[in-house]
């Protein structure tokens, strides 16, 4: 896929990957604020704390930057919603753990919305594979959920995931972005008790 051989080897000194990481720690900032076409590579690097010339140790291009940093706030998202459900008992459980924890992660990092909105028309293979990577695992964690009868077989394990995340992007939106703070307990419950139902397995629903 074309965001595969955009992607350069990660350094393999600690120093080295220190440094990488400050860049794309600046890079998500400065596409957070300016946005793909308004971020350059001297605001990264200025932002950074480095010379412009360092970038190109690193990175080819802005592109590959922006691309790279999707894949690593991909996987930071996916690892940190996998450590808070991992101690979960119930699928329900693991929602409510894994929707809190996905609130918690967009308030760290507002920019996500903005980037993986942008890299629709940046890198449209990239943009596929940041919510096919997420729906393959979340349909993972409901499949085996269906099998153990926690939830409802009558939906596609798939067609699950895909809606849920749909729910917790467009609430993130809502409360995250547009109202700048964290959803009341009363909230998520409300939300809970929705996702409860729609997930609830066969005369339970």
């Amino acid at each position: 896929m074309a965001q595969e051989t955009e992607r350069i080897a990660a350094p393999v000194t600690a120093r080295g990957r220190a440094t990488r990481q400050s860049l794309l720690d600046a890079a998500e900032q400065v596409f957070g604020d300016r946005s793909y076409d308004g971020a350059s590579i001297a605001e990264i690097t200025r932002t950074a704390g480095v010379a412009q010339g360092t970038f190109y140790q690193y990175f080819p291009d802005k592109k590959a930057a922006f691309v790279e940093l999707v894949h690593g706030l991909n996987h930071s998202l996916r690892e940190t919603i996998s450590r808070a459900v991992a101690d979960t008992t119930s699928r329900i459980e693991a929602e409510r753990v894994g929707f809190r924890t996905f609130f918690d992660y967009v308030t760290r990092h507002k920019a996500l919305y903005r980037i993986i909105r942008e890299c629709e028309f940046v890198d449209i293979d990239t943009y596929r594979w940041h919510y096919q990577t997420l729906a393959a695992g979340y349909s993972r964690g409901l499949d085996e959920a269906q099998r153990r009868g926690e939830i409802t077989m009558s939906i596609p394990a798939e067609d699950l995931a895909w809606i849920l995340m749909g729910i917790a992007e467009s609430a993130g939106s809502r409360w995250v972005l547009m109202e700048d703070r964290q959803p009341s307990e009363d909230a998520l419950e409300t939300l809970m008790t929705f996702i409860g139902c729609a997930l609830a397995p066969g005369e339970a629903a």
